[in-house]
């Protein structure tokens, strides 16, 4: 029996095939045949050659990425603890008021307990809410219509009020706290968005095609920025029946 057919077994054995000879038969072929033998290993040294490659040379742009990618932002405690703490202050002007201390309301009738009490239990929403946004300063964002729509009206009304004689300046006093703490509300939600910290509908965002370069015009990060990926309204490419 030629070499061809013990050959031919050897590339079905290279390949995982079934081979026309039963591998005993091939095996005991390969121990008296050293030619065979030869053409097996060089056979098994080419399958390895273009399986297995090395790895290309590259350089290190750690150094230079490092240099060029924008310094990490700190946190900002500062604005979060004033915050906290005209929370703490409006909380405790709304207790002294449901406690019944001085409210500095002057006027009476049937339902002015419970005017305070609305008073009172509206404060202490209002603190418990700048408390929550000092410690989650993402529901900053949502407290600011409300609390700048309340500091604008008690703004008018007081002001109201205070020409009539019907409240004295000491409780005008006390929501200066408040207008304080819009501030702070507004500072620490400009603080919360300069850290671009991700939101709930950052994942469904659509990222722009990045505009075309020239060579070398990227720098160092060009090697490690990402594709840009396809808008909505970006045309698909054509299926192979199409493209026909």
């Amino acid at each position: 029996m030629s070499c061809e057919i013990f050959r031919e077994a050897l590339s079905a054995r290279l390949d995982a095939e079934p081979g026309p000879l039963p591998a005993d038969q091939v095996d005991a072929h390969l121990a008296i045949c050293p030619a065979c033998r030869s053409w097996s290993a060089r056979g098994e040294a080419l399958r390895r050659a273009m399986l297995v490659r090395a790895a290309p040379p590259v350089p290190d742009l750690t150094a230079a990425i490092l240099a060029q990618a924008p310094p990490v932002s700190r946190e900002k405690w500062g604005l979060r603890v004033a915050l906290g703490l005209v929370g703490l202050v409006q909380c405790g002007l709304a207790f002294a008021q449901l406690l019944g201390m001085d409210t500095g309301v002057h006027g009476g009738g049937a339902m002015a307990g419970h005017l305070i009490n609305e008073s009172a239990a509206w404060n202490l929403a209002v603190g418990i809410g700048l408390l929550w946004a000092a410690l989650r300063t993402r529901a900053a964002a949502g407290q600011l219509p409300m609390i700048a729509g309340f500091v604008l009206v008690l703004t008018v009304v007081t002001t109201s009020d205070l020409i009539g004689g019907q409240v004295t300046a000491g409780r005008v006093l006390t929501h200066v706290f408040l207008v304080i703490g819009l501030g702070l509300l507004f500072a620490v939600h400009r603080q919360h968005r300069a850290r671009r910290e991700p939101g709930p509908g950052r994942a469904d965002e659509q990222y722009e095609p990045a505009p075309a370069e020239t060579p070398g015009s990227g720098g160092a990060l060009a090697l490690a920025r990402p594709p840009a990926r396809r808008g909505r309204h970006q045309q698909r490419p054509a299926g192979r029946h199409h493209a026909a």
